[in-house]
């Protein structure tokens, strides 16, 4: 029986859902009753809060409306004054002035014409920018407010029915709102950048709503996502399966949803879309108009909401793959190869009318799969090896785990590539984020050590190679690079040191940022280059300091290091004008191997140099009998030159020196070595014959023009005319053979104009008359 003062309980029936799914969640138990004041309490409390909320709304709505009547009225009475102003003028155009009173009227009218009429016209301006004012600020006020009712409904209906979905409707106002807002925002920014304070103060706004909105738009997301099934099951995971196809236990909740819950999932899919748009429309309107450049591309929030418990529930696994890293590599391949399709197939179409503009559902799966790979490596992976790197083991384990993510990386870009799009992985943001060696943008000292290990891997096995001797004996065959048909006659070794270079080259191809090759590839290849090239340097020194390269087999020991030089050199110039180094060089202001090129010229000049010294020293010493029999070149018969034998001798040591470099040395340091020898012996012929004061008679001038010819016949086996290679020795035998007339007489009279008028360009005036005196005419 009920008691008196007692109002009676409603019916379950009359309960609605919400209220009875509220009242489920705070009395589970009979013990639960005991709380039922404070759950009385805190809602009476809220919802004195939504009613001082929706009364201060109501004021400011009608404080509003009264500011806009107060506008409307002056506005209405500036216009009618301005058509009384009108109707003058009209009036005092059609009266032709007649009298005084009619002049007065007139200046009247043009007072108001030019002083008046201007001032309303702006005061008119200034009240319909205030009218605009209001009603933007007022459009903007009420949509913010539908905006901030959407959320706070979303927030209510998530108290009183926890596990509905009642909250995607309010999302979706919201949303449109927010857009009808931006629209706005967008407009003022770009028409009326003076009202910065009041695009300021809704952005303020919008912040508070957007810090609730999207937490619950991820939230009903993920509830949706548990309730397809996402994630599938990893248990039974089989790495060991072909890499073209899908494993038997492959289940993908993406293609098995249908009905409702497919609805539901397209509409929280589409609405975290939209924020995201949304986000970067208003990102880049707050930016616009400041000298900042910044990349408003985003990772996809609805990639990553399907990745992380992804990446979750794949942790127990790589806890126990920590020394088999390559099961972990192999695991996030097939997850992203088995829903890779799906992709494109179910989540772009959403995605392209969500008006994403720029995004690859395949692309950002991709990327937040090896995003989460490259998290798991740098937490737990690259820490482990590094506790003791010094020990061999694990220096082979830090090789064998970048081998795996180069590996990786590749097969993660012929995924992105099989799409069939043309997708900008040439940007340097895009390759790092399909880059699990991407772990070294943010940790450089982890590429310190990684550096460390390569140089010291490639320079053990480059000296081994170079303690062969067979390296440096045999000669590579077919030293051709692509830029010409030059045989540059290389040994062995040097194809072996290239090799090693490129394989370091290669490595650095892989890294995501051009300025971690260039970091990459500047410390590891620039110590090899300089280890080979010291390797060279020392060999020569040591045929050297042997025979000071006067033994045949010095000269080819050391014309084997500049072959070796010259081919490096010439490989690693052609490298540089590859487009992979040309984007360095961009991007980092110089060129990597300038100071190294310039190192292997500087020794082929050294060296070559030195071989040529070599074979004039022995030049000099087989023909200084020949050099110093002054009276040969006076006498009339040969039975005094006894220094022809050596002349010829000396001749064929250089034909015999010559020859063997011909064979031994590549052209291009063969040909400057020949020319080098050619000035030696024009320079030593001239200065110990013609320039040493020796009288010459015609018979002797003879004698000497056919030995010159000799020697130039010595020359003629490496190029057409020699005598252009002893411009001295041909202009001074041209001196001797002129006439009495023109070497004396003309010389003296018109000096250096006759010198050159008769192409005289390589010895001067005084070597010219010294020349003229020496010369005996008969008379």
């Amino acid at each position: 029986m009920e008691q008196e003062g007692v109002g009676r309980l409603p019916r379950p029936s009359d309960l609605s859902p919400p209220l009875i799914h509220f009242l489920d969640d705070q009395f589970r138990t009979r013990d639960d009753l005991s709380r039922f004041p404070n759950v009385e309490l805190e809602l009476r409390r809220r919802c004195s809060h939504l009613e001082t909320a929706l009364s201060d709304l109501t004021c400011r709505l009608s404080e509003s409306f009264a500011v806009y009547a107060a506008h409307s009225n002056d506005v209405g009475a500036l216009v009618g004054r301005v058509r009384e102003v009108l109707f003058d003028l009209r009036s005092c155009e059609g009266v032709s002035p007649r009298d005084g009173e009619e002049g007065e009227e007139l200046e009247r009218s043009q007072q108001i014409l030019g002083k008046e009429l201007p001032a309303l016209a702006r005061g008119v301006a200034r009240v319909e920018t205030v009218r605009a004012y209001a009603e933007t600020a007022l459009k903007l006020d009420s949509l913010v407010g539908d905006v901030e009712d959407a959320v706070s409904s979303s927030v209510i209906g998530k108290l009183k029915s926890p596990r509905g979905a009642s909250s995607e409707e309010s999302h979706l106002v919201a949303i449109s709102s927010l857009k009808q807002i931006e629209d706005i925002l967008t407009s003022i920014t770009k028409a009326r950048p003076q009202w910065s304070r009041l695009v300021s103060a809704v952005d303020h706004r919008i912040d508070q709503a957007l810090a609730i909105l999207r937490p619950q738009a991820i939230a009903d997301h993920r509830s949706l996502l548990s309730s397809l099934g996402w994630p599938p099951p990893l248990a039974g995971s089989s790495l060991s399966g072909k890499n073209t196809g899908k494993s038997p236990e492959f289940s993908n909740p993406l293609l098995t949803m249908e009905g409702e819950l497919k609805g539901k999932y397209c509409v929280s899919f589409l609405s975290l879309c939209h924020l995201q748009e949304l986000q970067i429309r208003r990102k880049a309107r707050q930016l616009e108009g400041y000298n900042i450049v910044v990349d408003l591309h985003q990772p996809l929030w609805v990639i990553e909401e399907l990745v992380t418990p992804i990446s979750l529930a794949t942790q127990p696994h790589f806890s126990k793959w920590l020394d088999k890293p390559e099961f972990i590599f192999a695991l996030i391949f097939k997850i992203t190869r088995d829903f890779v399709d799906s992709m494109d197939d179910i989540l772009q179409p959403w995605v392209d009318k969500a008006r994403l503009v720029g995004y690859s559902c395949r692309e950002e799966w991709i990327s937040a799969m090896v995003a989460s790979l490259s998290t798991y490596l740098a937490k737990e992976i690259f820490p482990k090896y590094t506790e003791h790197i010094e020990s061999d083991s694990l220096r082979s384990s830090w090789l064998q785990l970048i081998d795996l993510m180069i590996s990786f990386d590749k097969r993660m870009q012929s995924l992105l590539a099989n799409s069939g799009l043309l997708i900008s992985l040439s940007e340097a943001d895009n390759q790092r984020s399909i880059s699990a060696l991407s772990v070294f943008c943010d940790c450089p000292d982890w590429l310190d050590i990684w550096v460390e290990i390569e140089r010291q891997e490639m320079l053990e096995k480059l000296k081994s190679a170079i303690q062969i001797e067979k390296n440096w004996k045999t000669k590579l065959q077919g030293t051709i690079l692509m830029s010409g048909s030059q045989d540059y006659k290389s040994p062995a070794i040097s194809s072996i040191f290239l090799k090693c270079l490129s394989l370091l080259i290669d490595r650095a191809r892989s890294l995501p940022s051009i300025s971690l090759r260039y970091k990459f590839i500047k410390l590891t290849g620039s110590p090899i280059i300089q280890d080979f090239l010291d390797c060279l340097l020392r060999r020569c020194q040591e045929s050297e300091g042997l025979t000071a390269l006067a033994d045949d087999n010095a000269m080819i020991n050391v014309s084997y290091s500049i072959n070796a030089a010259r081919y490096c050199e010439s490989t690693l110039t052609e490298w540089c004008e590859d487009i992979f180094f040309l984007e360095i060089e961009t991007a980092e202001g110089n060129s990597i191997f300038d100071e190294e090129i310039k190192g292997m010229k500087d020794f082929q000049d050294e060296w070559s140099e030195k071989i040529s010294t070599v074979i004039l020293r022995g030049f000099d010493a087989r023909c200084r009998d020949y050099l110093k029999n002054k009276k040969q070149w006076q006498e009339k018969s040969d039975e005094s030159r006894v220094g022809l034998k050596a002349f010829v001798a000396s001749l064929d040591y250089l034909q015999e020196k010559i020859s063997k470099l011909e064979g031994e040395l590549n052209a291009i340091d063969f040909t400057r070595t020949w020319r080098r020898v050619a000035s030696g012996v024009d320079q030593l012929v001239f200065n110990g014959v013609i320039a040493s004061n020796t009288k010459f008679s015609d018979a002797g001038v003879q004698r000497f023009v056919s030995d010159i010819d000799i020697l130039f016949g010595v020359f003629s086996a490496w190029c057409l005319r020699p005598g252009g290679f002893f411009p001295r020795l041909s202009e001074g035998t041209r001196l001797l053979r002129m006439e009495e007339k023109q070497l004396r007489h003309e010389l003296v009279k018109r000096k250096d104009k006759w010198l050159q008028e008769n192409g005289i360009r390589h010895l001067t005036l005084l070597e010219a008359e010294k020349i003229g005196k020496n010369r005996v005419f008969v008379v």
